[in-house]
């Protein structure tokens, strides 16, 4: 086996290394200096992954995510015969955390973009138990308890570019809920969008907002992935219903600046998936001579949602705001 001294593997993850069990996420292998014949090998805590359909052509996607996919995960890639390989990767941490309706990370003001010097209250509130919850945060590459906690909330009087990170719910236990990513911008413009996804159907709105009035700029151009999708006159851009392929990078920019890039998720209403099999269930009651077409109609449907599950965007990017 021969290495090469020249070329180096790198990863990079698609949305974010945060995310709750049933998103979706996909870890890019790159090689430095050269792009083409490179066949790529993965590992979680060092263990190889022979999964060869989830990390074909450089990409390794996880769709849903579960749990016991949290790990460590490097690439290594190789082409020629006899084979030349690049050094491992640097390491890529993902984590996945469990779905609990009970507890809520509630975000004051309920946004994903702040300015720096503003105020900004989290708490965790537990429909079950009011305490025993603890704010933690991922910022800079280092985790820690809110420098400022009182019970279970926490707030930062003044904020600054180095609070930008992940925020979640602790409990006592070690259980991690609700990841979500908070940015801190020095700018004069932020993009005002909700900490949550934005479930499939429903509208979505972004506003651009300016330091000095905290209010919408009346001429805001709004972009996705790079793109220009809307000019504005108010400020305000409004999508309604909502699908899968609205999911992506968003920012807002105006003659007194650029906000920063902030990952807008979709999330699939269950209330439709349970819609579907109530009437999958009618019609098999119905007519028991339906089955074979129920069956078909079924495996249809759950091909859809499971293509479409969706991606969560708690965790700062590289790209974005630097982690």
């Amino acid at each position: 086996m021969f290495c090469s001294a020249e070329a180096q593997a790198s990863v990079r993850v698609s949305p974010q290394p945060w995310l709750t069990e049933g998103e979706s996420v996909t870890l890019i292998c790159e090689v430095s200096g050269s792009s083409k014949g490179w066949t790529f090998s993965w590992f979680r805590d060092h263990d190889h992954l022979s999964d060869s359909s989830r990390g074909a052509g450089g990409s390794y996607t996880l769709s849903p995510a579960a749990l016991q996919h949290t790990g460590v995960y490097t690439c290594r890639a190789e082409r020629g015969r006899p084979a030349y390989y690049t050094h491992n990767s640097s390491s890529q941490t993902l984590w996945i955390t469990g779905v609990s309706a009970s507890v809520s990370l509630v975000i004051n003001p309920s946004r994903s973009q702040h300015f720096s010097s503003d105020s900004l209250s989290l708490s965790c509130e537990d429909q079950s138990n009011s305490t025993g919850w603890t704010v933690r945060r991922y910022t800079d590459k280092d985790t820690q308890t809110c420098a400022k906690q009182t019970g279970s909330g926490c707030v930062m009087d003044s904020l600054s570019t180095s609070d930008t990170g992940v925020y979640w719910c602790e409990s006592e236990s070690g259980e991690k809920r609700r990841p979500r990513n908070i940015t801190v911008h020095d700018g004069e413009v932020i993009l005002e969008s909700s900490v949550d996804p934005v479930i499939e159907g429903e509208t979505l709105t972004l506003h651009c907002l300016h330091r000095s009035t905290n209010s919408p700029i009346l001429s805001a151009d709004f972009y996705k992935d790079g793109s220009l999708i809307q000019n504005q006159t108010t400020g305000e851009m409004n999508i309604t219903t909502v699908s899968k392929s609205h999911e992506g990078f968003y920012y807002c920019k105006t003659e007194r600046g650029q906000s920063l890039h902030s990952w807008i998720s979709v999330r699939v209403s269950r209330s439709g998936q349970i819609s579907v099999l109530k009437i999958l269930s009618f019609l098999l009651a119905a007519s028991p001579h339906l089955l074979a077409t129920v069956v078909l109609l079924y495996k249809c449907y759950r091909a859809r949602v499971s293509s479409a599950e969706d991606q969560s965007q708690y965790a700062v990017t590289e790209e974005e705001t630097s982690i």
